[in-house]
């Protein structure tokens, strides 16, 4: 008892419940939340870092290879509109709820069932495939440019030089 008071030293009073109500018992380790909770709380900050550095790569426009890391927006800048127009009737671009997703070849609803091409549309189960809704996509060409990258020209000299 007296180590105790020498060193400030206390053992728990007894266990502590997570700081999130979620009823299981935290642990100063896990800043008194439960493991699911610190674990939840770990992928949130982590998914908002990565929110702001692709937030910070769309307005810096560098698009160098993030593309493994998801879909990479490009700002288009907008033609400059006189400022009257902008007090006198603010112009609002709200994007209203869309019908069901429907196969751009048949018009069929698709819900969730789509599949979306590279050509840019959504497609049914049956015109999936390129050659079964006309594609305008260049799979050659898009092809080529990935043989290019992958595989830059390695040039040698020609004379050893000293």
């Amino acid at each position: 008892m007296e180590s105790s008071k020498e060193t400030g030293c206390q053992a728990p009073e007894g266990p502590i419940l997570c700081i999130n109500n979620c009823g299981f018992f935290g642990s100063a380790a896990t800043m008194n939340m439960c493991s699911k909770c610190h674990k939840d709380i770990i992928v949130k900050q982590h998914q908002a870092k990565l929110a702001t550095s692709s937030i910070e790569n769309i307005v810096n426009g560098s698009s160098s290879s993030n593309n493994e890391k998801g879909p990479v927006f490009e700002l288009k800048p907008t033609s400059s509109q006189p400022s009257s127009d902008l007090v006198t009737a603010p112009k609002l671009e709200t994007n209203v709820k869309e019908g069901p997703s429907r196969c751009a070849t048949c018009r069929k609803r698709i819900g969730l069932t789509g599949f979306s091409c590279r050509c840019g549309n959504l497609f049914c189960s049956i015109h999936r495939y390129s050659d079964k809704h006309d594609c305008q996509f260049d799979y050659r060409a898009a092809a080529q440019d990935a043989i290019a990258k992958a595989n830059p020209l390695v040039k040698a000299e020609k004379i050893d030089k000293i």
